[in-house]
């Protein structure tokens, strides 16, 4: 434990330094927030509807965090650590290639959790955007949205021989996401043969939950989107720890 926690602590301060994911895992999505807030404030989200355009949002402002630690961030600086030798060096210190992903996991958490955060604590002193179902079940869609992208992210930086490599599956892998999943085209405006396609994506299923968890709505076959979130997960942190290479 006291390797993880130095491993982890000098990680952490390394990854702040570089600037890269508090900007674009941080900043990024409060600015999209604000931008937001200011076009349309407490608009309902559409005719009827009880809960704002905001309030609508956040689960996929929050995923925007997720998405560029877990499949840009993450599988670039291991990768990178790779081809500078710096993972042989690793190699013949007691720190395991377990540890090693689990700590560039745990750093990518913590900003996808400084983002959601933030999120809530500026949307709620502006706009007074407010959760309306249960933080339970938001936290939980939450969890399950930032685990199954980041093991997406584990299993590149594990599998990709440079950052070269890396930066390529990164680039393919996050900007579908990023564009096609709903965390900045709606989902609902999407062709429904689209909207089939794109369930495939472990975002897309996380998106829907943390929004519908949020809003407080009933969520209709909630067991596809966890089965297929938790499958992810499981796979693709199996494949990162089984391929892992040092060099």
């Amino acid at each position: 434990m006291k390797a993880f926690c130095t491993l982890l602590k000098n990680e952490l301060k390394l990854n702040i330094r570089n600037m890269n994911m508090v900007i674009f895992a941080v900043i990024l999505p409060l600015i999209v927030l604000v931008i937001l807030g200011f076009l349309y404030g407490t608009n309902p989200a559409a005719d009827g509807a009880d809960y704002t355009f905001l309030e609508q949002s956040i689960g996929a402002l929050c995923a925007i965090s997720i998405c560029a630690g877990g499949l840009m961030g993450l599988p670039l600086v291991v990768a990178e650590y790779r081809e500078r030798k710096i993972l042989k060096r690793f190699q013949v210190t007691p720190i395991s290639p377990c540890m090693l992903l689990a700590v560039e996991f745990v750093i990518y958490v913590l900003y996808a959790l400084a983002s959601m955060i933030t999120l809530l604590l500026v949307s709620r002193l502006l706009w007074g955007v407010h959760l309306r179902g249960s933080w339970a079940e938001f936290i939980g869609s939450w969890l399950l949205t930032v685990l199954s992208t980041l093991s997406i992210g584990l299993m590149v930086g594990g599998i990709a021989k440079n950052s070269k490599n890396a930066s390529v599956i990164a680039c393919v892998l996050y900007f579908p996401m990023l564009i096609f999943s709903g965390a900045t085209l709606p989902f609902e405006v999407m062709p429904k043969m689209m909207q089939k396609i794109i369930s495939v994506f472990p975002m897309t299923q996380g998106i829907q939950l943390m929004k519908s968890t949020f809003l407080g709505l009933t969520i209709e076959h909630s067991t596809i989107p966890i089965i297929v979130m938790l499958g992810v997960t499981l796979v693709c942190s199996g494949i990162a720890v089984k391929c892992f290479k040092w060099e």
